[in-house]
């Protein structure tokens, strides 16, 4: 399934992956390493620029950080695709704040 930038200020593939816990494959624009991410996605909600964001545990791909596994921040103006994959996402990583915590508020959807 393929979704398009248009559809992700609406939350559609986000609350859809959310809700189903599925994993999404993204390509990312918005940072030194462009390129595809494989994230499990917990949450939309601006973040403290007040930018649409989406809060999601990185598992493989480009990253600018090079840090591995761990928690991501994802503009969503600069998410140009997103395809929902058939692997599923057990529950909530470590850390994880369903009302966005200190980083994030106006949360869209969520775990």
């Amino acid at each position: 399934m393929r979704f398009q930038k248009e559809v992700s200020h609406e939350c559609f593939y986000d609350l859809r992956a959310i809700q189903s816990r599925s994993l999404i494959q993204l390509y990312y624009s918005g940072d030194a390493a462009v390129g595809y991410r494989v994230v499990e996605p917990h949450m939309v909600a601006l973040n403290q620029a007040n930018h649409l964001a989406l809060s999601a545990w990185f598992l493989a791909g480009a990253s600018e950080s090079q840090e591995g596994e761990g928690w991501r921040e994802y503009l969503i103006d600069e998410i140009t695709t997103a395809t929902m994959l058939s692997e599923h996402f057990y529950g909530p990583r470590p850390g994880y704040k369903p009302d966005g915590g200190k980083k994030f508020h106006n949360v869209q959807c969520a775990l």
